[in-house]
């Protein structure tokens, strides 16, 4: 229960005995200012008769930030801070806004603990669809799901499989390049990825996902690109600069049909110009299920270039 050493002795031992034998399926903790506690499980949520108060989030922030709120300002500002073990936590509260960027959070109203759990295998029915393995390669793939349906979840298996290899279809394993602009795949705690993405996986977190890919393009040489929920013009820029290098790619979008896919016009331009090679949409109600694939014109299905678990 390392997530419990943010908190005052006082809140502490109130949440750890709510939270019994079942920290394994808690997934967040949820502090306001003048409300109680809410844990929330897979399916259910308890609630703490505890009283947040703004001495409380003061001294939870301090806790969280090793008593150097300072060192932590960047982070702040972008509305939540990767703690060791990959857990974030998400601030809510007064922004200040100079030239149209946050500056600094005051007046800290609301702490969201989002317990990391890297589930390993996850991504196993996606990747049998994604390997070419004639060419020892992949198909450059966009994941599409809606919100909480567990793509970056899978993707951050898919990332680790394919920087480790995968011994038993004799798949060597691929230089990976991550552009973790929102520091979810990674969890970079102090330049150390606190999730296992693998031994050939290079990580640049905290950047715009365009800026991120490009710089691991020139300075990391990269076989496979990744970045999570494409969607604006830079992004898509990014990622055409990416395979006109002849980088593959792996990629997310929020979504439930190539209708949505294709009323976003930057995506719909990645497929016009034969980007992706296939599209996986996961089903919601089954995190990390396939429920539809498109291959697209430039790739003919064929079960000889997949392999079967």
């Amino acid at each position: 229960m390392e997530i419990l050493r943010y908190f005052p002795s006082r809140i502490r031992e109130k949440i750890g005995n709510k939270m019994g034998q079942e920290y394994d399926e808690l997934e967040e903790i949820r502090i306001r200012v003048n409300c109680p506690i809410i844990l929330l499980f897979n399916n259910r949520e308890e609630i703490i008769q505890y009283k947040i108060t703004n001495e409380d989030t003061r001294e939870i922030l301090q806790y969280v930030c090793e008593n150097s709120v300072y060192a932590y300002q960047n982070e702040i500002n972008h509305g939540y801070i990767t703690i060791k073990g990959g857990h974030r936590v998400g601030i809510t509260g007064n922004c200040v806004i100079e030239n149209d960027k946050v500056i600094n959070i005051s007046y800290i109203y609301s702490l969201n603990f989002r317990i990391a759990k890297q589930r390993i295998g996850a991504g196993n029915e996606v990747i049998k669809h994604i390997i070419d393995i004639d060419n020892n390669d992949i198909f450059t793939t966009l994941i599409v799901s809606p919100p909480g349906a567990g793509k970056t979840t899978v993707l951050r298996d898919l990332i680790r499989q394919l920087s480790y290899g995968i011994d038993y279809i004799n798949f060597k394993g691929k230089t990976v390049g991550v552009a973790d602009e929102r520091g979810e795949i990674a969890a970079m705690y102090k330049g150390i990825p606190q999730n296992d993405v693998g031994i050939r996986t290079d990580i640049l977190d905290n950047v715009p996902k365009w800026i991120g890919m490009e710089m691991l393009i020139r300075s990391m040489a990269p076989q496979i690109i990744v970045a999570d929920e494409i969607g604006n013009l830079e992004d898509i820029n990014a990622i055409n600069y990416a395979t006109s290098c002849g980088v593959k790619g792996i990629f997310t979008a929020h979504g439930e049909s190539m209708e949505d896919i294709n009323m976003n016009l930057y995506l719909k331009k990645l497929i016009d110009l034969n980007i992706f090679e296939l599209i996986i949409f996961l089903d919601k109600a089954k995190k990390g299920r396939v429920k539809n694939i498109y291959y697209l014109d430039k790739f003919e299905k064929d079960s000889s270039k997949k392999y079967k678990q």
